[in-house]
């Protein structure tokens, strides 16, 4: 990807720290793939004492990725995927079936210091949604907004900035039509990357409200890495998660209040299977 990337991508890499691959359900996922391009995949989730199954397949050809999803609650959803249909873009469109309003088409561009995308959904009366960020040497500043054509109001407007190095990443966004301040950092501890700390602070003015969450993740070896967070409500999760072979995942993480011990903590279990 050229440029400064998204604005989506503004302190994204701290909240993967901080919350990806944490999951407090009962998850298993199968996963197989053709030489042609075509891939299959089914998942089974037990959320509580409920059980939901969902079966997608995916098609890849040249630039063009299809993708197809099926779940028990009757639910289609496809995704096309189609990279330069002009030079330095991608256009992505979706629909999901019997909910006809969740469709929209997303168009992106990305050139060396600038990248832009855009959102429609495909309704009578559409929400539009419009980003952009500039920036070069490891600096970016984005912005993003989303109007309503039904009300003729805007829905959001934010801004941000971050600075990625290759030992540290650092991001402030005023979000939520100014409401919500949010910094980040996440250091990196080495080479590679994959161990690092974080830290990040979020200021809501229209409550007073400050929420403070730490966390990191260290790579025990190249199949193992364990991940951890706290915040200042005493909320404690972990999360280790093994390659059990190459490709397949297992995920185990779980979650308790330290101040309220008599509290059931949460559990969640995922394994990832693929070929």
């Amino acid at each position: 990807m050229k440029g400064p990337g998204l604005y989506s991508d503004i302190g994204k890499k701290a909240k993967d720290l901080l919350t990806r691959d944490y999951t407090y359900d009962q998850k298993l996922s199968i996963s197989s793939y053709s030489a042609s391009g075509v891939g299959l995949t089914s998942a089974a989730v037990k959320k509580g004492g409920l059980y939901a199954l969902d079966v997608g397949t995916q098609y890849k050809y040249k630039n063009t990725i299809v993708d197809l999803k099926i779940d028990t609650d009757s639910n289609i959803s496809t995704t096309l995927t189609v990279s330069e249909i002009l030079p330095f873009t991608k256009t992505i469109a979706s629909l999901k079936f019997p909910d006809y309003n969740a469709g929209k088409v997303e168009v992106q561009y990305f050139h060396d210091h600038a990248s832009f995308a855009s959102v429609v959904a495909l309704k009578q009366n559409p929400d539009i949604d419009l980003s952009g960020t500039v920036g070069a040497h490891g600096v970016a500043f984005g912005a993003e907004a989303g109007f309503s054509t039904a009300s003729g109001a805007f829905t959001k407007y934010s801004a941000g900035v971050s600075v990625t190095k290759p030992d540290y990443n650092a991001s402030i966004i005023l979000a939520d039509k100014g409401d919500t301040l949010k910094a980040s950092y996440v250091r990196n501890i080495d080479e590679s990357q994959r161990s690092a700390v974080v830290a990040e602070i979020t200021r809501r003015f229209s409550t007073n409200e400050n929420t403070f969450t730490v966390g990191g993740a260290y790579v025990v070896d190249p199949q193992t890495t364990v991940k951890t967070r706290l915040n200042n409500s005493g909320k404690l999760a972990a999360l280790l998660q093994h390659e059990v072979k190459p490709k397949s995942v297992l995920t185990i993480s779980g979650e308790f209040d330290t101040k309220a011990l008599d509290r059931t903590p949460k559990f969640g279990l995922a394994l990832a299977l693929k070929p």
